[in-house]
Parts: C-alpha cells; structure tokens; sequence
C-alpha cells in the first residue's frame, strides 16, 4: 500500500506497517510536467491564488492513485486543511497528524501514537524503524558534510539525498544503495570553492533551476535549511519522540532561527537566500528572519514551477555581486 504524505511525519511508523511512503511534494516537482498539474487543480475548480505546491499535490495524489494520505493539519501549510477535503470528496483516506506548536512532549506523543494505531503498529514496531533507518541517515548527514566542508558536493545534490529523507523514495534499502553510489563518486572529486558561500532557507524551492543560477555566477550553496532536517541529522542518537521534537519546521520560528545562527557560524556563510512560496503565510516570517539574523539576506518568492525568471536572476545576480563586494573588503 502507497501512503501520500503532505510533509515530513514520523515515516517510521510508515515503514513498520509495511507500507510505502510517498511524498506528494516529491512526486509532483519531480513530474516531468509539474505545471500540469497544476492545471488539473485548477480545471477542478481550485482558485489561482492558492499555493501551487497544494494544487500540485493535490493532482499528484490522483495522478498516482495514492488512497491513504497522511496530513499534517498543525505544523504545515494552512491550505493543507482545504485541499484534503477535495481529496476526501475523491475517495482518498485521510489520517490527520499535528504537531504542537509549542513542541509540548506529551502531545507530540498522543499524535504519534495515534497514528501508530492507524496503521496498527506499536511504539517499539516504529522505534525500530528509527534505528533501521539511522546509518541511511548517517550517510546523508556526511554527504551534508562534503558539501560544506569539503566542496566535493554542489546544491543541488545536496538538496535532493536530504529532501528524499522525507519518504527514503519509497525504499530505504534501495535508496540507500542510491546513496552509497554516490558518496564513492563524490569522494572522488576534486574540491570546488565559489566566490561565495550561500544558504538557502525556507521550504524548497518551486524554481527548476535556482541552483544552476546561483552556482554559474560563482556562488557555492553549503546549506539548504529544511532539507536538512528532513535528515534528522541533529538527533541521530535520540528516540523517537525527541526525534521529531528536534525537527525544526513544525514549530515556532524561534527554533529555526537558532539552528540557522548556529549553522551560518559553522559553514561561514557570506549570506542567505530565504524563499517563500507566494501566498504563503511564512511570508510573514520573512521579516523576522532579517531581523534576527546577522548577515546579508535576500528574500525570493516563487509561484509555479519552472526555470527562474528575468527580474528574479536580477535580483540573484545583484545579491551575489554584492556579497562577493563584502567578501574583498573584509
């Protein structure tokens, strides 16, 4: 049985059930026409101004004949709340999953455990998963490491082995062969610097080609924020309930703001990039990252997916040009 997932949830309980975990968000961007997608929720009757990555998982869900999804109702996108209901009117099994904004232990408990008897599973069955699951998680945290350590990683390939820690593409076992492959041939290269060194903060980016840009005018991106902490990297060693109430992106700003200080120190970042998706409420938040946060950053909304447009590689291409300025002076 595939499972949809709208973000990132205790996928160990997923994976004890015996089913296969699917993120929604994955298989739309990863759609060879993602835009299409689009389309189909909005010939469905959904409203231009909402969130494309909602119309895209949306029509990613019925595409893929996905019956069951897990939903985060707290901690995610407020539109998740409507589009599930079209989805429901569709026939699709909907299991809700919240994360308490204050990162409150027993409540955090009651969700995961719920959702453990959803799918008839026990505690120790999904605690399990969690250390099966750790050295495939140890492994992406080191490809982290060769990204911004070593430059023998770009951003792009840095984003893709951590976002895929969402739903281990389906098959731990196999994505985990994907992963070995790739820290053999990575360990092989020779080191690369740019004239920057850049952090992209915020959920992933809907841009096809963000990367490309950033990196063919010299700049080295060394931290992508929330894709990173699909990775569970900073709780390797915890159980499973400190596992999730470590993961930043459900919860208040604040926690994200302090890993972001402490992952700039440490990968001497010369500036930040932070995207929002449009109509988004995090939007808001954006105001509050450039106050908190102590070094040039540079705020990009996108819409619909596709390559980055003319005045947004402007705007890229001033940023870099700008800190590439702050770098000789200092």
């Amino acid at each position: 049985m595939k499972v949809g997932l709208t973000t990132t949830i205790p996928v160990e309980v997923i994976l004890a059930a015996g089913a296969e975990p699917v993120d929604l968000n994955n298989i739309f961007i990863t759609d060879p026409e993602p835009d299409r997608l689009v389309a189909r929720a909005e010939t469905d009757g959904y409203p231009r101004t909402a969130c494309a990555w909602i119309k895209g998982i949306y029509s990613a869900a019925l595409k893929h004949d996905i019956s069951v999804v897990v939903a985060v109702t707290q901690g995610d996108c407020a539109q998740t709340h409507a589009m599930i209901e079209t989805l429901a009117e569709a026939g699709v099994r909907i299991i809700p999953f919240a994360y308490p904004y204050d990162r409150d232990p027993e409540l955090l408990r009651v969700q995961i455990q719920r959702l453990a008897d959803h799918f008839g599973v026990t505690w120790d069955e999904a605690e399990q998963q969690r250390v099966r699951l750790r050295p495939i998680r140890v492994k992406v945290a080191e490809i982290d490491r060769l990204t911004w350590a070593e430059g023998l990683v770009n951003g792009w390939e840095n984003h893709y082995y951590q976002v895929c820690c969402s739903d281990f593409n389906g098959s731990p076992e196999r994505f985990e062969r994907e992963v070995d492959e790739f820290l053999d041939s990575a360990r092989g290269r020779s080191p690369r610097e740019g004239t920057v060194r850049v952090g992209l903060a915020g959920v992933p980016t809907i841009f096809s080609d963000l990367y490309d840009v950033l990196e063919g005018l010299g700049a080295q991106v060394v931290l992508n924020e929330m894709q990173r902490q699909f990775t569970m990297a900073d709780s390797l060693d915890c159980g499973l309930l400190e596992q999730y109430r470590r993961y930043t992106y459900p919860y208040q700003l604040a926690g994200r703001l302090d890993d972001l200080r402490a992952q700039i120190w440490l990968r001497n970042l010369d500036g930040l990039i932070h995207y929002t998706q449009a109509f988004c409420f995090r939007q808001i938040q954006d105001l509050l990252i450039k106050r908190h946060l102590d070094l040039p950053v540079l705020s990009l909304e996108g819409e619909n997916p596709g390559p980055v447009d003319a005045r947004t590689r402007l705007r890229v291409e001033a940023f870099v040009e700008t800190l590439e300025g702050r770098r000789r002076r200092h």
